[in-house]
C-alpha cells in the first residue's frame, strides 16, 4: 500500500469516527502567539508539549532551521498576517541544538539535485539570474547567532509594531529543555 493511500484509509475512519472534534477551535490563537521553528521531525509532538501548548493555543509556522532569511519572504508576510489578522501579539523564534542547517552543505546539496534530474542548466541559470544559490540554501554555523539574526530580522522590520516582544529560544531536540537566547520582554524595556 502507498504512502497516500495509508493516509487517505487512515483518514476516512478518522473523520467517520468523529476523532476530528476533540481539535476543534478557532482560528485565532488562545495564547495570543506566533512561534517560527525547525521542521524538524523531533519537534513536531516534543515542541508543543514542552510550552505546554495544545491545539488551538499558538501559530506555528515550521521552516529549516528556524530561519527568517527574508524581511519580505513568505515567513515574515506569515508573521505579519499572525499579527495584524490573527490578534497574536507575541512572536517566538525556535530553533535547536542539533540542527540539519547547521551542517548543510551547499556543493553537496546542488549534487544531489542534480543526482535526481535537475539539469546542470537549470542551476546555472539561476546563478546567472543573479540569484546565489549556495548562499540562498546555506545554512548556518552557530544556532545563537542565527536565532538572534531571526530576531533582529522580525523585530527591526519596519511592519512589525515596536510594542510586540520577539523572543528567542533554542530547544533541546533529547529533552525538550528550553532555552532562553533573546528574552522580548527585557528588549522592549530597554527601548522604553
Amino acid at each position: 500500500m502507498s504512502l497516500l493511500n495509508e493516509i487517505l484509509e487512515y483518514n476516512e475512519k478518522f473523520v467517520n469516527e468523529g476523532e476530528y472534534t476533540k481539535y476543534q477551535t478557532t482560528k485565532y490563537p488562545d495564547k495570543k502567539m506566533v512561534v517560527v521553528s525547525c521542521m524538524d521531525t523531533r519537534l513536531v509532538e516534543l515542541l508543543p508539549k514542552s510550552m505546554n501548548v495544545r491545539n488551538g493555543d499558538i501559530k506555528i509556522l515550521k521552516t529549516a532551521g528556524a530561519i527568517v532569511s527574508h524581511p519580505f519572504g513568505s515567513v515574515m508576510r506569515s508573521i505579519l498576517v499572525a499579527v495584524y489578522e490573527l490578534k497574536a501579539d507575541e512572536i517566538y523564534v525556535i530553533p535547536h541544538h542539533d540542527c540539519g542547517m547547521s551542517a548543510v552543505n551547499t556543493d553537496e546539496m546542488i549534487k544531489k539535485m542534480v543526482n535526481r534530474g535537475v539539469p546542470e542548466g537549470t542551476i546555472s541559470t539561476i546563478e546567472n539570474s543573479g540569484i546565489d544559490i549556495k548562499n540562498w540554501l546555506r545554512g548556518f554555523d552557530d544556532v545563537y547567532e542565527s536565532v538572534k539574526h531571526s530576531v533582529n530580522c522580525i523585530k527591526n522590520h519596519p511592519l512589525i509594531p515596536k510594542t510586540i516582544p520577539v523572543h528567542g529560544l533554542i530547544i533541546a531536540p533529547d529533552t525538550g529543555k528550553l532555552e532562553v537566547v533573546v528574552d522580548g520582554y527585557k528588549e522592549l524595556e530597554n527601548v522604553k
